[in-house]
């Protein structure tokens, strides 16, 4: 306990002391640190036509799993969710309960054996936890930098029987996109390519269903459900039924969790559904990011956008500030970023208007 106590004393004095936040509805704040990119979590009118969608409480799909995926007595919704997945993707589907479940479960998975790691070096802690667990090598190539990836599976990449490149999408702490046509040109002959489109998925590529969607040569697709979707849970696309079986069996994240309520694969099918027709909110988020761009001076035009402060104080007190103005902007501080690109991130919602935005102009001027 006085190793717990004193490292807490150590994160207070270095302004990294996270707590919970309180509640931030009753306080009417115009919400810019959500991931609810297409404001699905906040259409109450699309929530009640789903629950209208049941008859009864005779067809209302179960609240608990009660077990593992590999244990839960009814499958019924998985599969339908699944199924929809593998229409839209064209390959096998297997659900996880988070995108965290689903990067470290196969990553960990994916890499056992004489298995090399080559991983952008701004991709997720889920991603990280993944390949720790994995005890695989691994080596991390400069963000976005595809010569010194290509450098690295040069020299590397025949000392191992296979090599697993890892990268995202879309990033969720700069909003920047991965040149993924140039990294799937990259595969060796003994690589396989993950990407996680956590933060594309809905809101990105055909149909909103992520920058690799129609990709060929990407071998794990992780797209997650609970950010632009509005519901909760992830899956990976595989390129054939053998890594999706091979996941049933080695993905402990998958084999030794309590599945999904079934409601909630419902919702996801029900959204999931309808977001190739939610091209008025993918549009309404361009706009948004377009006149955010503009207030924070900024070229890149994302629905993520950061605005580095330097350190956590200054992170903290520009947090305060917004918060006092209307706004709120949460911190993002060390270790999620590395020190010294402390930041505020501004995350945009469809359920916005540009109008929502205009006063941070002021608010960020003073």
């Amino acid at each position: 306990m006085k190793a717990c106590a004193a490292q807490i004393q150590a994160l207070k004095a270095a302004r990294n002391f996270r707590t919970i936040p309180a509640d931030s509805t009753a306080a009417r704040l115009v919400d810019l640190s959500g991931n609810d990119y297409l404001g699905i979590a906040a259409d109450q009118s699309l929530k009640a036509e789903f629950l209208n969608s049941f008859a009864g409480a005779e067809d209302f799909p179960a609240l608990s799993a009660s077990a593992s995926r590999l244990l839960a007595a009814d499958q019924s919704e998985f599969r339908k969710l699944e199924q929809l997945l593998a229409d839209i993707y064209r390959r096998p589907v297997l659900l996880f309960n988070s995108g965290y479940h689903a990067n470290s479960g196969s990553i960990a998975a994916l890499a056992k054996g004489r298995t090399l790691i080559v991983a952008d070096k701004l991709v997720h802690a889920s991603i990280i936890d993944g390949m720790m667990l994995s005890k695989a090598d691994f080596e991390r190539f400069r963000h976005n930098d595809v010569a010194h990836l290509r450098r690295i599976l040069a020299k590397r990449a025949k000392d191992y029987e296979r090599v697993l490149i890892v990268c995202e999408s879309v990033y969720s702490m700069d909003g920047d996109f991965a040149p993924l046509e140039d990294i799937v040109a990259s595969k060796t002959d003994n690589s396989l390519l993950y990407v996680d489109e956590a933060h594309a998925f809905g809101v990105c590529g055909p149909g909103g269903f992520g920058l690799a969607a129609d990709m060929a040569g990407v071998d794990v697709l992780i797209g997650t459900l609970g950010k632009a979707a509005g519901s909760v849970g992830a899956f990976a696309a595989l390129s054939s039924n053998v890594l999706r079986d091979y996941l049933v069996n080695t993905a402990r994240s998958l084999i030794f969790s309590t599945a999904l309520p079934p409601l909630n694969c419902a919702w996801s099918r029900f959204v999931i559904e309808r977001i190739p027709a939610m091209t008025g909110r993918r549009e309404r988020l361009g706009e948004l990011a377009a006149a955010l761009a503009k207030i924070l001076g900024t070229d890149r035009v994302s629905h993520i956008q950061p605005l580095i402060t330097g350190s956590s104080e200054s992170a903290l007190a520009l947090s305060d500030k917004l918060r006092a103005g209307g706004f709120k902007v949460l911190p993002i501080r060390t270790p999620t970023v590395p020190p010294g690109t402390e930041r505020l991130r501004f995350s945009l919602s469809a359920a916005l208007t540009v109008n929502d935005l205009l006063p941070l102009e002021t608010l960020l001027s003073k």
